[in-house]
């Protein structure tokens, strides 16, 4: 009975063994046939695919996860989270850009001031409009008239179009309350002007489903005729994606004195951003060629409000006067300015994705 008792358990212990062998060799083989195709790739994707993640330029094992669809392939979506996923740690190439703690001895110094600017003009629910025009108008009516235009959930190809007439302005490299005179206003560094806002914008709609393209081209090469040169560009993309219904001309503002700056700050969720403001243009007697201009001042309205409902202080009154600029393009062509250049880079682009995001909100429902 002794001998026959060892001889079960030998029996169990090998059954074991083999079941073991069995399943790790199974898992070896798995790993090894599809990494090959993961390291051909070069996609962190696909890496992730394959039980595997880039950390630091290293892989390690993880637990597998289902891919999921790009930001071009993904379904509108009509609801998000108001906190939008913003590229964190993002290392921005300086070797072309100032250091503010740099030397700077023998420089003018500008102080910078913090301002959350708000609450002047007309109350339009949740928003201000500041109206230059003298007009009276039915604002109210307005923001709860149907959106002029809609966006097709059902298209694969780009419906709204990101471009910028000075493409070059820029924002400091830091959060700090001073300015020195070498600090550039102006840059083609992308890590620190407009476009690394345009990028932030683009990718929040892309990711809520809203195809957009990003025009970076360079109109601000010399500042006289950048807006003709700018409409040349929006003229050609309309062209080629001719679904596009949203056209933003994203810039920078600047404000201040001979001896301060001032940069619009508001706080969400206990991080700074830049504050917008967006230009709405006007065209009573037609001289402008903008026979839609109450349509686009209708979208404008509806992101300014949606944008303060959902991010209180996020926008500076909304500015409705006599201008143009290539807001005649369509009827959902705007221009929307991020910060001035006393803000961060990082201000502006958080502010960039949350007006991304409440764009979409604006679009989707």
């Amino acid at each position: 009975m002794k001998s026959e008792g060892t001889s079960k358990k030998k029996l169990k212990k090998a059954l074991k063994t083999s079941t073991a062998v069995v399943l790790l060799t199974t898992a070896v083989l798995s790993v090894i046939y599809r990494l090959p195709l993961c390291f051909e790739s070069q996609n962190p994707a696909a890496l992730a695919a394959a039980a595997f993640t880039l950390t630091n330029g290293e892989y390690k094992l993880e637990n597998s996860k289902s891919e999921k669809p790009t930001a071009s392939d993904q379904k509108p979506t009509e609801s998000a989270d108001t906190e939008p996923t913003v590229q964190k740690n993002h290392k921005r190439d300086k070797s072309t850009y100032y250091d503010s703690y740099g030397n700077h001895d023998g420089e003018n110094k500008y102080t910078v001031e913090e301002r959350t600017i708000g609450d002047t003009g007309t109350q339009v629910d949740n928003c201000f409009v500041k109206n230059k025009t003298g007009l009276s108008l039915d604002f109210d009516g307005l923001l709860s008239a149907k959106l002029p235009f809609s966006i097709d959930k059902g298209i694969n190809s780009p419906q709204v179009l990101i471009y910028h007439t000075h493409t070059s302005e820029a924002y400091l490299d830091e959060d700090v309350d001073f300015f020195y005179d070498s600090f550039y206003s102006r840059t083609n560094n992308n890590d620190f002007n407009v476009v690394a806002v345009g990028d932030a914008l683009t990718e929040q709609l892309n990711k809520r489903g809203i195809k957009t393209v990003h025009d970076t081209t360079i109109h601000d090469e010399s500042y006289n005729g950048s807006y003709d040169r700018s409409v040349d560009t929006v003229y050609k993309n309309l062209e080629k994606y001719p679904d596009i219904k949203v056209v933003i001309d994203l810039h920078r503002d600047a404000i201040g004195t001979d001896e301060n700056k001032v940069k619009p700050v508001f706080t969400y969720n206990g991080k700074k951003g830049a504050q917008i403001m967006i230009l709405a243009g006007c065209d009573t007697d037609g001289e402008r060629g903008f026979d839609c201009w109450e349509e686009n001042l209708n979208f404008a309205l509806k992101i300014q409000d949606k944008a303060e409902t959902i991010y209180p202080d996020m926008t500076r009154p909304l500015n409705f006067d006599y201008f143009a600029y290539n807001e005649y393009v369509c009827n959902g062509s705007l221009l929307i300015e991020v910060g001035t250049e006393s803000n961060s880079i990082d201000e502006a682009t958080y502010s960039g994705s949350l007006l991304g995001n409440a764009i979409a909100d604006v679009l989707l429902n």
